[in-house]
């Protein structure tokens, strides 16, 4: 739930009902946690402020013996004049002997792997400022019921969302909105994209999970919806005067993107060898449809099956934290008419050191396209003024070939810095 609330009187009417919600939690002896972050980035081409933001961040909880609930709020200001109430998460959990059940709105994560989404796909994406937020602000809650059933050391977790929510992509007039380019104008159809809350229409997870004393594994399977619609392309022809006698000629193209049904199956696991933690996850993904030159497809589209895997490695040089990773997506039954590729590989790597008895933290994280011959580059440096008041200071560097996932943005490359207060 969202609303982007521009207007001064509707923006007085939250404030108060904030206000009174405060009053209320007070009075029912809620848990209130939560964090104020104040958050601006500046461009390196320009100068120019890619982010001026504002963030309040509420977490009201209450437990019981047998009942628990939580809602959590989040109110974004972005630069002065757009206030967008963000409802993350709003659900109750039950506690019973050998399960418990939780209904609500939620965010479930899932997986082993780092900054990429390979089995982790329950709760879908914000996209709308690329990868940049933290991850828990990336993901997306689901109005889902889930059911956690424990045996032994291992856990059979269900889940079942009445109604579908898709990724949310970059707004028209945002720096990380990338205009398609198409050979002759294009016009779009979203009249087909909405996928109507129906039994017929929902979604089925399911995982098991177990830790032993050698190894902690997932396996999981989803029927789900493509968080991504797939482009149904319809060429518009018009007549050719010029020859003789008429012939047909591509005027423009017709596209309908359109969600379709996603089966997946996979797995992750997880152990330590000598203080080395070895990673992998992998997922089989039944029935995408990709973007094909071949001009006897269908719209444009060919419907393949593709894997998508990684493998990491986490372990410690004197008091340096490292982490590397290999991500790789390899689709089956290729044909050279596709416009993706046969195989596309990313790596991920990150170096942490904490000093100063663990007040000043020294970040390097990076995404590094091997397909593509771009990269982002994250350093950052946090200062803990105590454990509740910290400063970051860090860069968002995109390199590389503007065709690739990361270098398209390389104008985007920013300064940044946050100021939080947790509570």
């Amino acid at each position: 739930m969202e609303f982007k609330i521009k207007t001064m009187r509707n923006k007085i009417i939250l404030l108060v009902g904030i206000l009174f919600t405060g009053i209320y939690v007070k009075a029912q002896k809620f848990d209130v946690t939560g964090f104020a972050r104040t958050y601006e980035g500046v461009t390196y081409n320009n100068g120019d402020f890619a982010i001026i933001q504002q963030t309040l961040n509420l977490n009201f909880e209450k437990r019981g013996e047998r009942v628990a609930f939580k809602v959590n709020p989040m109110v974004y200001l972005y630069n002065t004049d757009s206030l967008n109430l963000n409802i993350r998460e709003v659900y109750m959990d039950m506690y019973f002997k050998n399960f418990d059940l939780r209904v609500g709105k939620q965010q479930i994560v899932w997986g082993k792997a780092d900054g990429v989404f390979i089995t982790d796909i329950v709760s879908p994406l914000n996209l709308s400022e690329f990868l940049l937020p933290d991850f828990d602000e990336i993901r997306t809650g689901v109005i889902a019921t889930k059911l956690d059933y424990y045996i032994g050391n291992s856990t059979i977790e269900a889940i079942w969302i009445p109604q579908f929510t898709p990724t949310i992509r970059p707004d028209a007039n945002s720096i990380w909105y990338i205009q398609p380019e198409f050979p002759v104008p294009a016009t779009f159809d979203w009249s087909q994209s909405e996928i109507n809350p129906s039994l017929e229409n929902s979604e089925l997870f399911l995982k098991w999970s177990a830790m032993t004393s050698k190894v902690d594994f997932e396996l999981m399977g989803g029927y789900t919806w493509d968080d991504n619609p797939a482009m149904h392309v319809q060429k518009q022809f018009g007549l050719d005067t010029i020859t003789m006698p008429p012939s047909p000629m591509l005027t423009g193209l017709a596209i309908t993107p359109e969600h379709h049904r996603l089966t997946v199956a996979g797995g992750s696991f997880s152990t330590e060898v000598k203080g080395v933690i070895f990673r992998g996850e992998a997922a089989y993904y039944n029935g995408k449809y990709f973007q094909t030159e071949d001009p006897t497809a269908e719209d444009a589209l060919v419907q393949k099956d593709y894997l998508n895997y990684v493998a990491g490695i986490d372990f410690n040089i004197a008091n340096v934290k490292l982490s590397a990773q290999f991500i790789q997506k390899y689709i089956l039954d290729y044909n050279d008419m596709m416009l993706d590729d046969e195989f596309h590989s990313t790596a991920t790597f990150l170096a942490r050191y904490d000093m100063m008895r663990e007040t000043l933290h020294l970040e390097l994280f990076s995404y590094i396209g091997l397909s593509d011959k771009d990269a982002l580059i994250r350093p950052k440096v946090t200062y803990d003024f105590d454990d509740s008041f910290s400063m970051l200071l860090g860069g968002n560097i995109f390199v590389g070939e503007r065709e690739g996932q990361f270098g398209q943005y390389q104008d985007n490359s920013m300064i940044y810095t946050k100021i939080k207060y947790n509570f």
